[in-house]
């Protein structure tokens, strides 16, 4: 089934009531129940599915099963399930208190920070909360007014009655009051600095713990101004999208939508009852269940009557994304912004006598300081990507082998996951600036393309549909390595006759010494093309490339190869007997689709925007 009904997570906190077990059908052995958490991966309390194929499993084991890929696209740059929903009941008032920032939980608790919305269920006479400050005080007065019990004084309360909605962003002090019952949206987060709450003791008799030094590093000391941007939603942010949904069971009692890609849905429902039906399943729903449908679940029909909030995610306004090369000579690192345009760039040695362990910690903190430099809060950066030299397994994260920084069975991705909190990925260096020649260089009007990059060695990238090739197992292409001649010249990687053995920068300046009895640069060789012993040479090194770059169009068919590397500025030399060599022997000759070929633009920031969108 795809609608998956939970079973929320319940907490005992002592300022709770027994309204969520008496009016919300939520089953809970115990005399207080001040929240239930009703979507929840959190491992202070996960929910449990309650029925169908995964009954009696957390929806985190859920997710482990399927994948995050049940999110949806949009979530991608998420590293755990990014929300958090509940139902609060405050029979007593709560603490004053302040959550931080996704930079300052990470640092130092490490988990996210915390931006919830409070939708008011319902409100005793009179009741109200407590929403920032009157008016702006100082950080000095603050931590006197917390030392000597006068806070309440200067923040700001507000009465509040049902069908309230209050967006609270992380730095803002709050406090639900007595006699109101909430509605919770937030990330998914247990991060809470206490600083007032009333002289109370908890279970163990002693005063809970405040937590006042934290709190004046995060609070937000000025009043709250309402901007009303969620609109047409109630609330709407960077982690999530709330909306309404009221079915009177009269006038409108069904209503119809659609889960696609981008999003999973939430559905919280606040009263009423009836069923939701989804590819041939129909679910019943009553107060106080939550429903969970994974992205792309199609269309649900909803019939009875009911108020719910309606949760997906969105996609992150003017995100940031890292990438980063990490070369055997130097490590790049590039800030790329949605129109994979790097406006920031890093480039530092590579210290070989350190170890992966360390270079990859190098690596990460350089990436977190270039983001400071740069005023981009960390949660602005959706993911990072790196690309690397050898064989990678994307899946894992992992660097199998090698041989040009020596790395041997490296878990890249785990060990900067420790430092950078955001979604980090690798692939090959080569594949990295294939994608990033595809989405923003010379392939940009292209989904299949193939890049040669001919240096020291001749790697390549292989984007078909736009994404990168994979071959299916660990390691994706290495294009230098078929064979173009059987039992020709010795390859570094073993074997003989392989593409690079005859078409990398140091096969054509070996070849060309030889016979000239005497090392030339390339721009000698190619600047000398009228000697007839340069030019044979030239003819030998464009046949074995013609050779290859016909096999992997016969094999692949792209729309386009390019020409990248040291050899790309000679490419006008190369070119011509290469698209002949193209016409008359690619499967099919005028017949066929020839592909384009053209030189790359990117230079060494191809790799950069490529890692950037993994």
């Amino acid at each position: 089934m795809t609608v998956l009904k939970l079973i929320p997570a319940c907490k005992d906190y002592l300022w709770g009531g027994q309204r969520l077990k008496n009016e919300f059908n939520i089953s809970y052995d115990g005399d207080i129940l001040a929240e239930a958490w009703e979507l929840s991966c959190h491992p202070d309390g996960p929910s449990v599915i309650a029925e169908g194929e995964y009954k009696g499993k957390t929806l985190k084991e859920y997710l482990d099963e399927n994948g995050m890929e049940v999110l949806g696209t949009n979530c991608r740059r998420f590293r755990e399930f990014p929300i958090l929903t509940k139902f609060i009941d405050a029979r007593d008032n709560l603490s004053i208190q302040v959550h931080p920032s996704n930079g300052f939980a990470l640092q130092n608790e490490g988990q996210y920070g915390k931006t919830e919305m409070w939708y008011v269920l319902d409100a005793e006479p009179g009741a109200f909360l407590y929403y920032g400050f009157k008016h702006e005080i100082s950080k000095e007065e603050f931590a006197e007014r917390i030392k000597n019990n006068t806070l309440l004084e200067v923040l700001n309360a507000v009465e509040v009655h049902k069908g309230d909605t209050l967006f609270i962003e992380s730095g803002t002090l709050h406090a639900i009051g007595k006699g109101i019952l909430i509605a919770e949206i937030q990330q998914n987060s247990n991060v809470t600095y206490r600083v007032y709450d009333y002289g109370r003791v908890g279970k163990d008799g002693k005063l809970r713990d405040l937590h006042i030094e934290k709190a004046l590093a995060v609070t937000n000391r000025v009043p709250i101004v309402e901007s009303g941007a969620s609109y047409p939603h109630i609330a709407d942010c960077d982690y999530f999208t709330v909306d309404k949904l009221d079915m009177d069971g009269r006038m409108l009692y069904r209503t119809q939508g659609n889960v696609g890609k981008e999003s999973f849905l939430s559905i919280l429902i606040l009263d009423g009852e009836g069923t939701i039906s989804n590819k041939g399943v129909k679910t019943t729903f009553k107060k106080g269940d939550s429903l969970f449908l994974p992205a792309e679940s199609g269309d649900f029909t909803i019939e009875g009557w009911c108020d719910a909030l309606l949760t997906t995610i969105r996609e992150k306004a003017s995100p940031i994304r890292a990438g980063v090369v990490i070369g055997s000579a130097n490590i790049q690192i590039g800030l790329v912004d949605e129109n994979n345009h790097i406006f920031a760039k890093k480039v530092f040695t590579t210290d070989t006598k350190k170890t992966p362990k360390e270079i990859i910690q190098e690596t990460a903190d350089e990436t977190l300081a270039l983001l400071h430099e740069n005023n981009i809060p960390l949660d602005q950066c959706v993911g990072v990507g790196v690309g690397v030299p050898g064989t990678v397994d994307r899946r894992t994260g992992s660097v199998i082998y090698s041989n040009n920084i020596r790395w041997e069975d490296v878990n890249l991705r785990d060990e900067m996951g420790k430092t950078i909190p955001c979604p980090v990925r690798i692939a090959n260096d080569a594949d990295c600036a294939a994608l990033g020649e595809e989405v923003a260089g010379a392939g940009k009007d292209y989904s299949d393309v193939v890049l040669l990059t001919l240096g020291n060695g001749v790697g390549g990238g292989i984007i078909l549909n736009g994404e990168v090739f994979d071959g299916g197992i660990m390691g994706g292409s290495e294009v230098g390595h078929m064979v173009v001649r059987a039992n020709g010249r010795q390859c570094t990687c073993g074997r003989k006759g392989c593409l690079e053995a005859y078409s990398s920068v140091p096969a054509l300046l070996t070849a060309a010494a030889q016979r000239k009895n005497r090392e030339l640069t390339l721009a000698e060789i190619f600047g000398n093309l009228k000697d007839i012993d340069i030019t044979e040479v030239v003819e030998q090194y464009t046949e074995m490339l013609g050779t290859g770059i016909v096999n992997i169009v016969n094999l692949f068919r792209p729309q386009l190869v390019l020409l990248g590397g040291a050899m790309s500025a000679y490419a006008d030399a190369l070119i011509p007997e290469i698209r002949k060599m193209m016409e008359d022997d690619c499967f099919g000759g005028k017949y066929g689709m020839i592909p384009e070929i053209g030189v790359a633009e990117l230079g060494d920031e191809a790799g950069m925007i490529g890692a950037a969108n993994l």
